[in-house]
């Protein structure tokens, strides 16, 4: 018995099989989906890992930042919030609802919107630049897709983007500019192609090392 024999493993074909196929609403099918979500990723469901639903809940009640009341989708403290939306529907819709709800569910570093298709997450760590995450049931069986759900759900931090909002706007930014223009100019990519060596690439790709390096962490 325990939490091991409560849990059935569901694989990732089978996972984007059932829900490719899916017609039903987002109200039919929320739940069930990420509880699938979680057999797939071998993680606890909501209801196992807090039957109390006092850290990690469905329908998690909320205040609006401008007033009145409402529920986030999926909530675990210190972690996440996330939402869903219809198949095909404004994701960008979920995303404004979830900002309205963040201060409500104490600003969780990760926002997830999702239309059982397509996924969304959002970095929301204090003092940082946000990063975004996509991807849909067709690629979420790929190695570095199956690592950023394992942190999602395991080990938020190491989605912790590298940049800080200090060193975007602070004023040695401009300064900064020169020797990648000038870096670009002697790799002979043009004087339009400094972006290419700019650091925001390195800690694009540092993120996804980050994620493969998570602890227990295995070839998907």
């Amino acid at each position: 018995t325990g939490r091991a024999a409560r849990m059935t493993a569901m694989t990732t074909a089978e996972f984007v099989v059932k829900w490719s196929g899916s017609t039903t609403t987002e109200k039919a099918s929320a739940q069930e989906h990420f509880i699938d979500l979680c057999r797939m990723i071998g993680v606890p469901t909501p209801h196992e890992a807090d039957p109390t639903g006092t850290d990690y809940a469905f329908e998690k009640g909320v205040e609006k930042a401008a007033g009145g009341g409402g529920f986030a989708d999926v909530w675990r403290r210190d972690m996440f919030a996330w939402e869903y939306k219809g198949k095909k529907k404004d994701l960008e819709a979920a995303y404004k609802q979830l900002l309205r709800y963040r201060e409500s569910l104490l600003n969780p570093p990760l926002l997830v919107v999702c239309d059982f298709e397509r996924y969304i997450v959002r970095t929301n760590f204090n003092g940082t630049v946000q990063e975004r995450h996509e991807f849909t049931n067709e690629q979420i069986d790929r190695p570095e897709n199956l690592r950023l759900l394992r942190a999602l759900f395991a080990e938020p931090e190491y989605l912790k983007p590298q940049r800080t909002t200090a060193q975007v706007t602070g004023p040695g930014v401009r300064q900064r500019q020169l020797p990648l223009r000038v870096a670009a100019t002697d790799a002979g990519l043009g004087e339009g192609a400094h972006h290419l060596c700019h650091p925001a690439r390195v800690f694009a790709q540092a993120a996804g090392e980050r994620a493969a390096a998570l602890p227990g962490a295995r070839d998907w």
